[in-house]
């Protein structure tokens, strides 16, 4: 067992898994540019599927036109807490890979990829002192609009990076809930030689 953040694991795994989660409340502070390219460079840096690479971010740093840009594409929900974050990212994946001859093919794992250049995402913010919260609240049609997404691509979430800031800082109903929460017994999400989960 390890504990760490008010959390306790079943077996003995490293206390970055349970100090990792997605506060909402950020203090304002921006992300630079070349914090972000970093982070960024970690994530290209993901298992790369064949080396198809998938996943594209787009992203705009607090202060920009693309921040605000980002931060209407989010649900009202999400930009009352979002639009403290120092950064904001959309992550999109390549739904294809092309053949040798040029042919279009379906890339059945383009989610599954994209989702670990993610977490890379969030492991190298967490390396710098950053949180990240994942999002799926936000309009997906606006988002293929505005930031010009080919067809091709699939619009997988949205993301608020920043520094952690008290709770005070949200909105009450949102700062009763900034608290790390739990996960199911892992029993219930790992099963040996069959998949034997009915919830």
């Amino acid at each position: 067992m390890t504990s760490s953040n008010t959390r306790v694991s079943e077996f003995p795994i490293d206390a970055f898994f349970l100090d990792r989660w997605s506060p909402r409340a950020f203090t304002g502070e921006p992300v630079s540019r070349e914090t972000m390219l970093t982070i960024l460079d970690a994530a290209h840096w993901a298992p790369s599927s064949g080396n198809n690479q998938p996943w594209r971010f787009v992203y705009g740093l607090r202060g920009t036109p693309a921040f605000d840009v980002l931060l209407g594409i989010l649900t009202e929900g999400n930009q009352r807490w979002a639009k403290n974050a120092g950064a904001l990212l959309f992550v999109i994946s390549k739904t294809y890979r092309l053949t040798s001859t040029g042919e279009r093919r379906t890339a059945y794992t383009h989610s599954y990829d994209t989702g670990a250049a993610w977490f890379s995402v969030i492991c190298q913010a967490m390396k710098l002192g950053y949180h990240a919260h994942g999002m799926e609240g936000f309009d997906k049609e606006k988002a293929v609009e505005l930031l010009g997404i080919p067809d091709g691509y699939r619009v997988e979430a949205a993301a608020a990076i920043g520094k952690i800031g008290d709770r005070s800082l949200l909105p009450e109903d949102l700062a009763e809930r900034e608290r790390p929460n739990n996960r199911k017994p892992v029993a219930e999400i790992a099963f040996e030689g069959r998949f034997t989960s009915e919830a």
